[in-house]
């Protein structure tokens, strides 16, 4: 192997609400980064990451990427994790004319169209509509159909895409929205909102919110005793396992989006190792201790850069680009191709309703039975229990 390291730049939330997600993600990188140095490298040479703080502020974004593009000569660079990490650097990595593969952006390219962006979620070719589409069709399928709906959103740049979508499938279902509202991300007292939304009473309670506000959200729904017939849709939050031990048994009634969980047809070739790889050394990196939310996403990323290079034999943006629109990848998330606009050519996003949730202990989430997949119906592992209350019932 050479000693010439090939340098892979990028940075990620470290520090700041979405530390957690970000040191997952770090996590799953560096395990790829060993695995395939273990194998020889990347075209005969060792793959050093090179991952920045962004403390959770977009703003530090475009400095971070123009500095290890000029001053640290990184061979290729990645996107991070989520909006925030991703969309402030676009600019500038649409000027460079580079390569790059994304982590769980919602939507970025909407407005770029770029032709070299790539970005590993499996929201497919219309991410707006696909991360609400089941929770929707859920509630559309319901007898007696629900009627209204209330919108309360994280006043963030991740919320506008899920609320824009959520307000399409609202019209196509033809539930009416008589109310929505948002709240700053320092909110830490959710009583007047809620206090409110009790009051107007909505069938369908559609909630968008990063991890420290959905702890306060669901804890603040009960404590008021708000009771709608179906709740949740795009909270990041409950994916995350240190999360999902905080809440325990009030997540029970829950319905949200996920994106892999440990259920028997998603366990593709390679993922069971991967993950117990990472559930070992989760809790020395300060890691979400399960990972099932960005671990695989982020560990499939690397995947599609490795085979990239490898089938081209080149580290140049124009050819790892080209082989990745018209290629097919084999990953720990199965088999992927990439479509129009740099989304997944097909959507694969999951509704999951929290049940039978007993206590706090992260036991509960190590298994599928408190998560059942009830969307969409070719990898359902249940059916809704509804109205929400039921299933708070029944748990």
């Amino acid at each position: 192997m050479s000693e010439q390291p090939i340098k892979i730049g990028y940075c990620l939330s470290l520090s700041g609400p979405l530390a957690s997600n970000g040191k997952t993600a770090r996590l799953a990188h560096q395990i790829w980064a060993q695995d395939i140095n273990r194998r020889g490298g990347l075209l005969g040479r060792p793959v050093r990451m090179i991952c920045v703080d962004d403390e959770t502020n977009p703003k530090r974004v475009p400095e971070i990427y123009k500095k290890l593009l000029d001053e640290d000569k990184v061979d290729l660079v990645i996107g991070g994790y989520g909006d925030n990490s991703v969309a402030p650097a676009m600019p500038l990595i649409v000027e460079r004319n580079r390569y790059l593969v994304a982590l769980m952006a919602l939507a970025v390219n909407a407005s770029f169209a770029y032709g070299k962006y790539f970005v590993m979620i499996p929201t497919g070719p219309r991410p707006s509509e696909a991360l609400t589409e089941g929770f929707f069709a859920l509630a559309g399928e319901q007898s007696p159909k629900p009627g209204t709906i209330a919108i309360l959103a994280a006043d963030a740049p991740f919320s506008r895409s899920p609320v824009a979508g959520a307000k399409e499938h609202a019209s196509h279902h033809g539930f009416r929205i008589i109310s929505e509202d948002s709240y700053p991300l320092a909110t830490s007292d959710f009583t007047p909102l809620i206090s409110e939304l009790k009051l107007r009473n909505p069938d369908i309670l559609f909630l968008c919110s990063y991890l420290n506000d959905s702890v306060g959200l669901l804890r603040t729904i009960d404590k008021v005793g708000l009771a709608p017939k179906i709740v949740g849709g795009a909270m990041i939050g409950p994916q995350n396992g240190s999360i999902k031990a905080e809440l325990g048994p009030l997540l029970n009634g829950l319905v949200n989006y996920e994106y892999w969980l440990p259920v028997p047809k998603m366990m593709y070739p390679g993922i069971s190792q991967m993950i117990s790889e990472y559930q070992s050394r989760a809790a020395a990196e300060g890691a979400d201790p399960l990972g099932y939310y960005v671990a695989p996403q982020a560990y499939a990323q690397m995947q599609i850069v490795e085979q990239a290079v490898t089938a081209t034999g080149s580290l140049e943006d124009a050819k790892l680009a080209q082989f990745t629109h018209d290629h097919s990848f084999k990953t720990i998330l199965g088999e992927l191709k990439f479509g129009a606009g740099g989304g997944w050519s097909e959507a694969r996003v999951l509704q999951v309703q929290y049940r039978n949730i007993k206590g706090n202990d992260l036991s509960n989430f190590r298994h599928a039975e408190t998560q059942a997949v009830v969307w969409p119906p070719s990898l359902a592992s249940a059916a809704l229990i509804y109205p929400y209350a039921n299933a708070r019932q029944n748990s």
